[in-house]
Parts: structure tokens; sequence; C-alpha cells
């Protein structure tokens, strides 16, 4: 199993983030950018993901909620600015509230995803880039290494039982 790899570049207000799954790029695309994919593997577990709108669109948005063991919920949104199918997407990302109203006191990141192949598989390069070193630091505290690896782990086993099963 490939490992994700983070790299932070504090004085860019950057964060980069590497990870090989065992797909096609189609199949890691679309699990990227699926709702109905996304909600099985985006949370660390005993997290759960759940989309309550989605439209994979330049101008679209993506609002969900991560819910926790006991109930919690944390609402992001992610807005969609530029999408090159089966290549790459750009996004910015946000805390929010559960009609997608966004939460100033938490940083806004703009994410860009490419893809491409890999000897193995699929390549997912991530670039975040953050307003300032300190939202860059607090995200970290968070725990979003931790649980970004996890969520990671959870698409390598959605990848290897829909390669099993032969779908």
């Amino acid at each position: 199993m490939s490992k994700t790899v983070f790299k932070k570049d504090l004085a860019n207000k950057k964060m980069f983030i590497t990870r090989e799954f065992t797909g096609t790029v189609q199949e890691v695309w679309q699990a990227w950018t699926d709702s109905k994919i996304l909600d099985q593997w985006w949370a660390p577990k005993p997290w759960k993901a759940n989309t309550k709108t989605m439209n994979f669109s330049e101008g679209g948005t993506w609002l969900y909620c991560m819910q926790g063991p006991n109930g919690e919920r944390h609402w992001s949104k992610a807005n969609y600015l530029k999408i090159k199918p089966g290549e790459s997407f750009e996004l910015v990302d946000a805390f929010c509230d559960e009609n997608g109203n966004v939460n100033s006191e938490h940083p806004q990141m703009h994410w860009k995803a490419s893809f491409t192949p890999s000897p193995n598989g699929t390549t997912v390069e991530i670039n975040i880039t953050f307003p300032s070193e300190k939202d860059l630091e607090a995200i970290m505290e968070m725990g979003f290494q931790e649980g970004f690896t996890a969520a990671h782990d959870n698409l390598d086993g959605y990848l290897a039982a829909k390669s099993s099963s032969g779908k």
C-alpha cells in the first residue's frame, strides 16, 4: 500500500500532498468526483462523510458534513473553480454551517488536485494554498494530516474491493 506524503512550504503558505492509488485514472477520478463514492471514503473512520448537495462543475459546489460516532457534525463546502475532466480540478474549501454559510473563524483553502497515470495505477497530487502560515499550521493542528491519510487508506480499500469484485 502506498503512503500519503505531506510537504509543507510555510514561507509560501502551501502544502503538497502526494499519494499513489491502485486504480485507473478514470476510477480514481470518479472516486474523487462522485458524491456516492466520496461518501464511502472521504471521512476517517469511525467518522462518515454525508453529502447534502454536489454539483461537480465549474462554479458548482459540494456541501457535506463529517459525522462523528456520537452524532457530531462538521460541515464543509467546496466551491469548484476549474475542472479539466480526468486531469485536474481546483476548488476553495471552507468550513461552514449546514446551509453552506462560511465560518470565517476557520481558514479557507485553495486546492488543486491533479491525476496522472503511474506504474502501479494513478498518482494524485494536491497543492493547497492557505491565506497565511498561521492558517496552514492551524489546519495541521486540527489533525488534517492524520485524517486525510486515513481517508486515503479508505480509498485504497474501496479501490481494492472494486477491483476484486470486478466492477
